[in-house]
């Protein structure tokens, strides 16, 4: 029997691809990306990404023994140490201002919403579930853009930060909690959000490559996955 990451990794194999394959993502690797595009992005990210520390701080009080903590204690200090800092310092050299934020957009909204969903089941494979697709993915963007760094410093330094040996060892580590974690009986539950998390992620990277919002993935991502099959 495969282990539940995999099997969930399987399951949206698809819709992963094209999210970690996006335009978007692929014109940073490349340096060409607009800067006003990214600003976008991070005024967008940097509001979701304080929702998403609180559906991992619920993971830590889901956690049923101490190594189970730390290692959540790790995954809260990556974002709260390293990720939202950084993100704020983009947007900042990007000509932003973390005192003018638009206000978040529905895809942003209901991202955010869904991981508190789920992260409010009181299941740690299920929080596993819906917060990994985001941590997963962005290692796997990480990797796959180091090999040829683009020369402009924001795309480097944006790159370098999910491309580091660190980074790629706290997702395996995340990966290897839910395995450790889930249980057959859990597995619809997991099922759920770890798909439409998925879908989000594609979602996400529409909303900011368009620089508004990109109903038609949002429809997708919303949707009940039971009900999207």
């Amino acid at each position: 029997m495969s282990l539940e990451s995999e099997r969930l990794r399987a399951r949206g194999a698809d819709v992963w691809a094209t999210a970690v394959a996006h335009p978007m993502v692929d014109e940073i690797g490349a340096g060409t990306l607009p800067h006003k595009t990214f600003r976008f992005y991070f005024e967008q990210n940097v509001q979701y990404l304080y929702q998403y520390v609180r559906a991992v701080g619920l993971g830590v009080v889901a956690a049923p023994d101490l190594d189970s903590q730390a290692t959540l204690a790790r995954f809260l200090g990556q974002l709260v140490d390293v990720e939202i800092p950084a993100n704020i310092r983009f947007l900042e050299h990007l000509g932003g201002s973390m005192n003018h934020l638009p206000e978040p957009l529905p895809t942003t909204r209901a991202y955010a919403a869904h991981l508190m969903k789920a992260a409010g089941s009181g299941n740690l494979a299920v929080t596993l579930s819906a917060v990994l697709p985001c941590q997963w993915s962005y290692g796997e963007i990480g990797q796959r853009l180091v090999t040829k760094i683009p020369d402009d410093p924001v795309y480097a330094d944006w790159i370098g930060m999910f491309a580091t040996d660190g980074y790629d060892e706290l997702v395996r580590a995340s990966t290897d909690l839910l395995d450790r974690w889930c249980t057959d009986d859990d597995q619809a539950a997991t099922s759920e959000a770890f798909d439409r998390s998925t879908r989000f992620e594609l979602a996400f990277w529409d909303m900011a490559y368009a620089g508004g919002e990109a109903v038609p993935r949002l429809e997708e991502a919303v949707t009940p996955v039971s009900a999207a099959r």
